[in-house]
């Protein structure tokens, strides 16, 4: 089975168990690769986090039920998944912008959310440079903060104010100046931790042995893994970040693994270059 169907044979797994559990290791298994890999890749190419899409689906076809029957609503509730009709009358009223029970009544304009479908789109061919390297472990140190965003275009947008206020609160000119650093000089960042709706962005630079490191900073200790290098020399990261999930995986044979990613970013502020790192191996 090829990335196309097996992916479009998730989006059928969904469907069918939408009024059951929706086990994400099996939606990986039919993919081939891990948990952690598929609810990224679904991210990048929906627009929206893998829960967010069953949550949509289901109170579609709330929606639908409750106009086309006489079920009670806490049946309905109970059915696609909410332990009490308050929390299902939230969630509705949320996406639809009416109550569940105004549903009933004619007129009442519902939003639909159809099934996610998976195709080939032929495009003009832009060439992706990359190179695969196996690095040994590193430590870096740094400031953290926790971006809080439910899809990738909010991720786009929410790590530039957490740079911003880096910036403006000397966090960068301070870790410069340990490092003996001109105040211009680029930093890393490493992207850690992630949930389907946050991940820890650290503004960081690699630990070394002649620097001592003040415990107001975090410390990440990264294992020795293979890494998918993509250069960025106009530093247009999140078209990057895109085209990694949307063009590159796809085809590549390799599958991402557990482990930090990086933005690593070279030079000064006025000319700078970057590089995206995301472990990786071989799909099996």
């Amino acid at each position: 089975m090829d990335w196309l169907d097996s992916m479009n044979s998730a989006m059928d797994y969904i469907e069918v168990h939408l009024t059951d559990k929706i086990e994400y290791e099996q939606l990986a298994k039919i993919v081939c690769c891990s948990v952690y890999h598929f609810q990224r890749m679904f991210s990048f190419m929906s627009g929206v986090s893998l829960s967010e899409y069953i949550r949509r689906r289901r109170l579609t076809l709330a929606a639908i039920e409750l106009q086309n029957s006489n079920t009670k609503i806490i049946d309905i509730a109970m059915k696609y998944g909410y332990e009490s009709p308050e929390a299902f009358s939230r969630a509705f009223k949320c996406m639809h912008g009416v109550a569940p029970k105004a549903t009933r009544n004619m007129g009442i304009m519902l939003k639909a959310y159809p099934r996610m479908t998976f195709y080939l789109s032929i495009k003009g061919g832009i060439e992706m440079n990359y190179r695969i390297e196996q690095k040994e472990s590193f430590e870096v140190f740094g400031v953290v903060g926790n971006i809080q965003a439910d899809s990738q275009e909010k991720a786009f947008m929410e790590v530039p104010k957490f740079c911003m206020e880096c910036d403006e609160n000397g966090s960068v000119d301070r870790m410069n100046a340990l490092l003996g650093r001109s105040y211009d000089s680029m930093l890393h960042a490493a992207l850690f931790d992630y949930t389907e709706n946050s991940f820890k962005y650290m503004i960081c630079q690699h630990v070394t042995d002649n620097v001592v490191i003040p415990k107001e900073y975090e410390r990440l200790f990264v294992p020795a893994l293979k890494w998918a290098i993509f250069p960025a020399d106009d530093c247009d990261i999140p078209s990057i970040w895109r085209r990694i999930y949307t063009e590159w995986f796809p085809t590549s044979g390799f599958v991402q693994v557990e482990g930090p990613q990086f933005e690593m970013y070279y030079g000064k502020a006025h000319n700078a270059t970057g590089e995206v790192w995301i472990p990786v191996k071989k799909a099996n």
